[in-house]
């Protein structure tokens, strides 16, 4: 699959509303915190849907049935008394479970510095980002195994991969139907719950099973409270999670709260993802941000 494009012009039907750990030690996201029953397409009936947790252990697929979609992604990062948004747009294909992703960082406490945009690539089993900076050639791409992650990529890049903040649902263990309300000038149901991610790693596609399962066991915990927005035909348009885990302090003390929300609309929108080659990946070593460790890249 690295180097091929992929590009898909989906069912016009399908239409909507309109930090990093690499290895534990790419942290984009905490130096910048200062770390110091239906078939397919068919409509969800009643006002809430159905049973709750069944409507969302069904949200992913629902998505893979949609196809495609663009996306918008914010986490903040609490830390210390810190407080950062990290801030993200692209299209996500679901069905091949490729994305891309343009994240914008904020600038430095003083306001004095600012980060260019950092190009992300999902696909399953890895993460690649190109204008990582702290050493990588301009022409390079960083790449990181996503089952090698203590947070399974859901808060490595400050971006979570769209279709697992979806898979994550399928951990669903209690929620409640809050209500009907609009989104975008989109009717929505939502939902609030909590999921668990050992549950979810259990019943996740296979590229995102070793990821969720690693998070499960490298958060401070598994359990992840969260709101889900879905429409009629069951597709997540707003999920935020809240994640929390330890920022690798020595003396184990240091709790990070992390709110991750992922948005999608204009489903059915065309993606296209051309992997890099291996002589474009970076195999050096990445120098450390401030609050940083540094990490050898892997081809």
């Amino acid at each position: 699959m690295v180097g091929r494009e992929r590009e898909r012009e989906l069912r016009s039907g399908w239409t909507g509303g309109g930090p990093a750990l690499a290895g534990g030690a790419v942290c984009v996201c905490l130096a910048l915190a200062g770390c110091s029953g239906s078939g397919q397409g068919a409509s969800v009936q009643g006002a809430g849907g159905g049973d709750p947790v069944a409507v969302l252990h069904r949200a992913a697929d629902r998505l893979v049935a949609a196809g495609s979609a663009k996306a918008r992604t914010a986490m903040q990062m609490a830390s210390g008394g810190t407080r950062v948004t990290i801030r993200g747009e692209g299209v996500y294909d679901f069905e091949e479970r490729l994305g891309q992703l343009k994240v914008r960082l904020p600038q430095d406490p003083a306001g004095t510095s600012e980060h260019r945009p950092i190009t992300e690539l999902l696909a399953p089993g890895a993460l690649f980002m190109k204008n990582r900076g702290a050493g990588v050639p301009d022409d390079k791409w960083v790449r990181v195994e996503t089952d090698s992650l203590s947070d399974g990529n859901l808060v490595t890049g400050g971006a979570t991969d769209p279709f697992a903040a979806a898979e994550v649902l399928r951990g669903t263990r209690t929620a409640t139907f809050v209500g009907r309300t609009e989104l975008a000038g989109t009717e929505v149901r939502h939902y609030r719950g909590t999921a668990d991610l050992a549950r979810a790693a259990r019943g996740a596609s296979a590229g995102n099973r070793k990821a969720l399962a690693a998070a499960a066991q490298g958060f401070a915990t598994a359990q992840v409270p969260f709101d889900a927005y879905l429409d009629d035909q069951g597709r997540i348009r707003k999920v935020r999670h809240r994640f929390s885990f330890a920022n690798g302090q020595e003396d184990g003390t240091g709790i990070v709260d992390v709110a991750s929300t992922t948005l999608l609309y204009d489903f059915g929108a065309a993606v296209r993802v051309r992997l890099p080659e291996d002589q474009d990946i970076y195999a050096g070593k990445i120098a450390a941000e401030p609050g940083e460790r540094g990490v050898d890249g892997k081809d």
